[in-house]
């Protein structure tokens, strides 16, 4: 606080080993850091959801030079050019390099999928990081079982600044709005509901939101897949 964000001084924090990280165990979880960061004015917040997404945002880190910034991303592997566009809809041959990539427009998130205009429920999951993966995922399940239901599903890709535009969009338009992070209670999601409350989203009650945070505990060690 005194050495960085008070000064606006352009540090730029990257951070490693966002959410599980597997058989590092629960000293290297990284759970807390939305949370108190998060409580912090004159940051900004971004977490990528893929290699070419942490790429743009180092870039967007570097760029900024009148507040400090953070980066947090998780331990793992990229996916890959093919797994990438069969996600979130790239047309890559191959995965660019980082002097192929631009930064990004800060607070501004991206919609991956959208609900089909003639579903009878309307679902979207807004999802920081490295969940995206698994809210594409579960899109497509639920749409395959369920065919009156629509899911939407949008990368916040920054917690700070939010992407007020595009939160009040997907509140408007849908009838559920799950987020969904790789950290604890009272991180982003928290973020999201505080500002719908304070916009009057909420009072109306035609949208219900639920929040999908890390479980209030200590997550002891194993595959990252048992993990999540």
């Amino acid at each position: 606080v005194h050495d960085c964000v008070i000064q606006r001084l352009p540090v730029r924090l990257m951070v490693d080993r966002a959410g599980l990280v597997g058989n590092d165990g629960p000293t290297h979880h990284g759970c807390f850091d939305l949370a108190y960061l998060g409580t912090l004015p004159d940051i900004v917040i971004m977490a990528p959801a893929d290699e070419i997404e942490l790429m743009r945002m180092i870039k967007t880190s570097y760029a900024i030079d009148n507040m400090p910034s953070c980066v947090r991303y998780p331990r793992g592997n990229g996916y890959g050019a093919e797994s990438l566009n069969k996600l979130f809809g790239y047309d890559l041959k191959e995965v660019p390099t980082p002097e192929q990539v631009s930064p990004l427009p800060v607070g501004v998130g991206r919609v991956i999928r959208k609900a089909p205009k003639d579903a009878e429920i309307k679902v979207a999951v807004l999802s920081l990081g490295t969940r995206l993966v698994e809210a594409v995922k579960a899109q497509r399940l639920l749409q395959a079982s369920h065919t009156d239901i629509g899911v939407t599903v949008a990368d916040a890709r920054f917690m700070k600044p939010l992407d007020e535009e595009l939160i009040r969009t997907l509140a408007a338009e849908h009838d559920v709005l799950i987020t969904v992070e790789e950290g604890a209670i009272g991180g982003f999601g928290d973020h999201v509901l505080h500002k719908l409350a304070v916009d009057g989203l909420l009072d109306g009650g035609g949208v219900k939101v639920r929040p999908m945070v890390l479980p209030d505990q200590f997550v002891e060690a194993g595959g990252q897949g048992q993990q999540y």
